[in-house]
């Protein structure tokens, strides 16, 4: 079973940055794409960032330049860098995996969740 735990979520000030980690155990990089959705109260869930095995990346218009997707397969872990964080980006962050390497920001189309990390940001 595909377990993915992240870590690295906390409190911060607007202009600060922190870095999410995600730990997968038994998900084939070779064959799947990862990414990090987030979720604020009364909000949709949306696609922050994503990566795949090609090393194609994917990120929302509200977060390029600041936040950067990356991986390290050797550790099958996946990052979330955000910098420049601002209130608007305090949510509920999730990773998630899915088969196949197309990009897609469907969050119903991930097979695999985290439980969450709360990032928040004050102004």
């Amino acid at each position: 079973q595909v377990q993915l735990v992240e870590s690295g979520g906390g409190l911060v000030q607007a202009g600060g940055s922190l870095r999410l980690s995600c730990a997968a155990s038994r998900f084939n990089f070779r064959s799947g794409t990862t990414g990090w959705f987030r979720q604020a109260p009364g909000k949709e869930r949306e696609l922050v960032g994503a990566i795949n095995w090609s090393g194609s990346t994917y990120y929302a218009d509200s977060v390029k330049g600041r936040f950067t997707i990356s991986n390290d397969n050797a550790k099958n872990t996946i990052y979330l860098q955000m910098n420049s964080l601002k209130p608007g980006d305090t949510a509920l962050y999730y990773c998630a995996a899915r088969n196949g390497l197309a990009i897609v920001v469907n969050p119903s189309l991930y097979d695999y969740w985290g439980q969450g990390t709360q990032v928040t940001v004050s102004a």
